[in-house]
């Protein structure tokens, strides 16, 4: 086994955002060494890591010869030019998940044809190339209104996701390539994070269940264990190991479902990284993600991934109205509640939902929990000074 512990061996990370942050925790824990790439001078993970660079994502030169650096890359955001990744593989470099993988997986268009050939359940869809393409599919009747659009390129925590009632609201869209997905009448939201290493031993996290903030189409809590019948649960767990099988990928696979009416399970979309389904972790679990995605793509023997006790993760998100120098109003209030623990990411500048932390709250009882998380939700405040 290659000795990362205490040595030479450098572990590079694409993005230095929050989860690559949380992710340096768990190489200081280690100690391993560590270089991160991320556009902005004043990224979170700046402040964790042995070597920061200021540099593109996208451009290939950038990360080809980040990568060039290191023993072992991996990401912590999707937006990666995949053909620097490639390319690197071809000359024997480990790229975890691999960019074959990231391939599949970056465009949601690919994304969806890709669980259309592998036979995983999906909401039917149609992918358009442009606005105009899809006009003409609602004249056609190849989509029927309303629908959910989606932007295949692009999009996260709410952004590129839109739902079209009408015709009107097609005026609103950017003229981009987008699905077009049947709308689903479905009784929960729920994910499952998949743990896999490159030696093919697997594991999963329990089911979550997510609540979304009504207008910002964004995660509110995540709940540990979710509060669904155990038959319904399993067959969450066997169509997410199925998603990760089919993906072959390496690290953390986080994969967000539909529970339907009738109790079928719909895959809605995956993440090859640490994810917000999985925060709640930290508090909560045996092995928390951050630190199972590093001993995935180490191919070290994978953690325990069942909780030690019921979890609730609250986003902290920029309050409407306020953008400018963060300040969390209250924060010392919701520190005096039992089993409450705030998470602050380190950007300097709140604008209305961009994430600014999370709250892990953990309780033996899950009701219990989820009261408590409602005050941490009503209490602490993220505004500007």
């Amino acid at each position: 086994m290659t000795n990362f512990f205490s040595s030479k061996f450098k572990l590079g990370i694409l993005g230095g955002g929050q989860l690559g942050k949380m992710m340096l925790y768990e190489t200081r824990k280690y100690d391993i060494k560590t270089f991160v790439l991320d556009p902005n001078p004043e990224a979170p993970c700046k402040v964790g890591c042995d070597h920061f660079q200021q540099g593109s994502l996208m451009d290939y030169d950038t990360v080809y010869n980040f990568g060039k650096k290191v023993d072992i890359l991996t990401f912590e955001i999707e937006t990666v030019n995949i053909k620097a990744l490639a390319q690197l593989e071809k000359e024997g470099k480990k790229v975890y998940p691999s960019a074959k993988t990231l391939e599949s997986i970056q465009n949601k268009g690919r994304q969806k044809l890709f669980y259309q050939k592998h036979n995983i359940p999906t909401a039917p869809f149609v992918v358009f190339s442009n606005k105009a393409h899809l006009a003409e599919g609602i004249t056609n009747n190849k989509i029927r209104l309303p629908f959910v659009w989606k932007s295949t390129q692009g999009g996260y925590d709410g952004k590129g996701v839109s739902i079209i009632k009408t015709g009107a609201d097609l005026a609103k869209l950017p003229d981009v390539e987008c699905i077009a997905e049947e709308m689903v009448n479905f009784k929960n939201e729920l994910a499952v994070i998949v743990v896999r290493n490159p030696s093919g031993e697997i594991k999963t996290y329990p089911v979550v269940e997510m609540e979304f903030h009504p207008e910002a189409n964004q995660v509110e809590y995540v709940i540990c264990p979710a509060r669904i019948d155990d038959k319904v649960a399993q067959k969450a767990i066997t169509v997410a190991q199925k998603v990760s099988e089919s993906f072959e990928h390496v690290g953390i696979l986080a994969v967000e479902m539909f529970q339907t009416q009738e109790d079928e399970i719909l895959v809605n979309e995956v993440a090859p990284r640490p994810h917000n389904s999985g925060h709640y972790s930290i508090e909560a679990s045996y092995t928390n993600q951050f630190e199972q995605h590093i001993r995935a793509i180490l191919d070290l023997p994978l953690g325990a991934t069942e909780s030690i006790v019921g979890g609730i993760m609250v986003n902290l998100v920029g309050a409407e109205g306020y953008a400018g120098d963060v300040e969390y109003e209250n924060i010392e209030k919701i520190m005096q509640m039992r089993g409450v623990t705030p998470h602050i990411y380190g950007k300097q500048q709140t604008r209305p939902f961009r994430k600014m932390g999370h709250v892990t709250i953990i309780h033996e009882d899950i009701n219990e929990a989820r009261e408590i998380a409602e005050k941490v939700k009503n209490t602490i405040k993220v505004i500007s000074k």
